[in-house]
């Protein structure tokens, strides 16, 4: 096969970080490439690192020196190997995302370029630094051309601008081939500047795309950000051999340029050498080194600044963030755009669920919400499982008071009061307030952003055993962890792509995010495993994915109770969230079934509870009470003598259904409904479809307090066999046991093999 891309990695003692680096080249989309590493004569284990993951992809070829020569020609050599249309130069301490070289690729053949870079995220090692990105202003909002004098003024010593000689780009190798450019061997730092502005002055075309697609790494050990009074003069000599090769004509435009970075180059030797004299107590000297270059004063004055010489000491200090308190149990980092409160809905009862038992397995959890949308309208929120499940919650764009989480945004304040006067204006008939109090948008399906993107990376560390994401609309966050040996993983609540369809059949719209069949099957493939919560589903995913990608079902879980619960004689009652399915069920019911056994039975009462509610309010329904939001619903399901769930659209496990076995009821529910567990629901639940059986199910139970009684017990018998936290979760955890057993077998989980 030949390569479509050459990935070139330099390394000289890289044992630390290389391993990081080489996993997250041979995890990219774009499968048609090499990767050359050229070892520069490593003293350390970097080559039997190298060698080993070699062993396992035959992708990755590993070239030693003998002789140290540096990453300038320890690059020429893996150039003069590469078989690829495109070259590809990345560090071997930095990660790249997973889509890097298809998306970079794309552009550049897309925009006819010859040198394609895309932005960085740079993040420091030792944490005591926020993430950041790299380019800012005019050159972060929009792709752009980059010429050679504005690649020479961005590369300024010292200058406010991004200095892009930082970027790894790609470059296409006929170019650099019919030009005979290749790198200048003696230099230590700026090799990368040095060939691309060659590049640029021979013609080539360079496309910069603002995406955040390489992980910069800053630790002790980079050269890159050291100026040296030897890197300073190196960079000098290399300014005046350029000038020398690239010719009077060519070299006219640029000279203004040129000679305002060399003059930058100039003060920061100055400043360098007046720094010196001050630590050694010589300001005299220090100030006559000023003096021959003023341009230096503001360099020295920076470098000074009370914020730099805070940061100094914090180093010195030791880090800021702490290791974790047992780092040898697995850490989990789990992404979520979920308002996790008890509760809230079944999504959020399936996930904490889920976490109960990895918590419960011996893992860490650390749960991650990337989004202030999560709050939606909510100022002040308490997650559920903070402290018990999760070791540590983060949640975008509040801070922490105790156990709460409060928004730093006021409008929130303002939307959450807006909806609770609207809500007491509505129960008098007064819609006024109707239109300013609308719905805060679907949080789990929205857009990534870069303040996203970031938040998951200063907040996951690079520490994630294993990464978890909540829907797959949380899939493209999972490389912002910064840990591309994770195992990782995602929860599949629904199967969006079918919904639709589902909802057109009854006239209705519905009420979360849309994805194509492909759509979907992009996003749940950007993780390992994908969890489904019920087998139907997990047959569709399993089509639509590549054979390397695993799919397991895990139906949500519940603690049964001790016996069954026939009801005392409260009637029917119906537990749902505010989603479509829920809203299209209950009107359907108010308006077709529950005439009927009003009819048989006018005494009858009918419960509602959870924020279906909201949907319903505005007109009375005799015999029925709008209970609302209910924190203990316990009370409620041991009263009530059936449980309805008359669903007709929808996607994945129905979690109240398997809540209502749980508690030992009788059931009367929708095919729909039981979708992807009908097999498991066989004498414990009454399927009826249409409203007359729906009714006449109903009442033959409520006349029947032995039918009623028995059908009780066999729903909670399922639920018991089929719906317990080790049956429901034992794929899962299997599933990441055996994924850790490689890449940390001195880990100690708790549940046996």
């Amino acid at each position: 096969m030949t390569p479509f891309v050459s990935v070139i990695v330099a390394n000289f003692n890289g044992e630390r970080h290389l391993a990081a680096a080489l996993r997250s080249i041979l995890a990219q989309s774009l499968t048609t490439l090499e990767v050359l590493l050229v070892d520069d004569a490593s003293t350390d284990t970097s080559v039997t690192i190298a060698n080993a993951i070699a062993a396992e992809d035959r992708r990755l070829r590993v070239v030693r020196l003998t002789t140290n020569a540096g990453p300038a020609a320890a690059r020429n050599v893996a150039l003069s190997l590469a078989r690829g249309q495109w070259i590809a130069v990345v560090d071997s301490d930095d990660i790249i995302h997973p889509d890097r070289l298809a998306r970079l690729v794309s552009a550049g053949e897309t925009a006819g370029a010859d040198i394609v870079a895309d932005d960085m995220l740079v993040f420091h090692d030792d944490c005591r630094l926020p993430p950041r990105r790299f380019l800012a202003g005019t050159l972060a909002a929009a792709p752009s051309w980059i010429t050679a004098t504005q690649y020479i003024c961005a590369n300024r010593l010292f200058s406010r601008a991004a200095p892009l000689g930082y970027l790894k780009p790609l470059i296409r190798t006929s170019f650099l081939t019919d030009m005979r450019v290749r790198y200048t061997e003696n230099m230590q730092i700026a090799e990368d500047f040095d060939l691309i502005l060659r590049l640029l002055v021979r013609g080539a075309r360079f496309w910069l795309v603002p995406e955040l697609l390489y992980f910069y790494r800053r630790h002790d050990a980079s050269i890159s950000h050291r100026l040296s009074p030897a890197t300073l003069s190196g960079m000098e000599v290399a300014d005046a051999r350029f000038r020398l090769w690239a010719g009077t004509s060519a070299l006219a435009p640029l000279l203004p340029a040129l000679n305002a970075r060399l003059a930058s180059i100039h003060a920061a030797a100055a400043a360098e050498t007046a720094i010196v004299r001050l630590k050694a107590a010589q300001p005299l000297a220090a100030l006559a080194a000023l003096a021959v270059c003023p341009d230096a004063v503001p360099i020295v004055a920076r470098l000074a600044s009370p914020s730099r010489l805070l940061a100094r000491l914090r180093r010195r200090r030791g880090p800021a963030t702490p290791a974790p308190a047992n780092p040898s149990r697995p850490r989990i980092c789990v992404l979520s755009r979920q308002r996790l409160t008890a509760g809230a809905n079944g999504s959020t009862a399936y996930l904490l669920s889920l976490c109960r038992a990895l918590a419960d397995a011996g893992y860490a959890l650390d749960l991650i919400c990337p989004s202030p949308s999560v709050l939606g309208r909510v100022p002040i929120l308490r997650v559920a499982g903070d402290g018990v499940v999760f070791d540590r919650v983060a949640i975008r764009g509040t801070f922490r008071l105790g156990k709460f989480f409060i928004t730093r945004d006021p409008r929130v304040f303002l939307r959450a009061a807006i909806g609770v006067l609207d809500r007491v204006a509505t129960r008098f008939g007064i819609r006024t307030l109707a239109a300013f109090a609308k719905p805060a948008p679907y949080a789990v399906g929205l857009e990534w952003s870069v303040a996203d993107c970031l938040f998951v990376a200063a907040e996951a560390r690079g520490k994630a055993d294993i990464i978890l994401a909540d829907y797959g609309f949380l899939t493209p966050g999972i490389p912002y962890a910064l840990s591309p040996g994770a195992a990782t993983a995602v929860v599949m609540h629904d199967l969006f792509s079918a919904r639709p369809a589902a909802f057109a059949t009854i006239g209705a719209e519905d009420s979360v995010a849309t994805l194509s069949e492909a759509g979907e099957a992009d996003l749940l493939g950007r993780a390992g495993l994908v969890i489904a919560i019920q087998q139907d589903e997990a047959a569709v995913v399993e089509r639509l994915l590549p054979s390397h990608r695993s799919v397991v079902v895990a139906p949500m879980a519940l603690e049964p109770v001790a016996a069954p619960q026939p009801g005392e004689g409260d009637g029917i009652l119906f537990v749902g969230s505010g989603t479509a399915p829920n809203v299209d069920a209950m009107r359907w019911f108010l308006a077709e079934i529950w005439p009927l056994i009003q009819h048989a039975q006018p005494q009858l009462r009918l419960n509602v509870a959870g924020a279906v509610c909201s949907a319903l309010t505005g007109r009375t329904y005799p015999g029925v009470t709008l209970l609302g939001r209910v924190a203990d619903l316990d009370g409620h399901y041991r009263r009530a003598d059936v449980v309805i769930s008359p669903l007709r659209a929808g996607s994945g496990l129905k979690i109240k259904l398997i809540e209502a076995l749980a508690h030992g009821k009788a059931v009367v529910a929708t095919s729909v409904t039981a979708q992807g567990v009908a097999d498991r629901l066989q004498g414990a639940v009454v399927i009826a479809d249409s409203a007359g059986d729906f009714a006449g199910a109903i009442l033959a139970l409520l006349a029947d307090p032995t039918a009623r009684g028995t059908l009780a017990a066999a729903a909670l018998s399922a639920a018991s066999r089929h719906f317990s936290a080790e049956t429901a979760y034992r794929g899962v955890i299997d599933h990441f046991r055996t994924q850790l057993e490689h890449t940390r077998p001195q880990i100690n989980l708790r549940v046996a093999a």
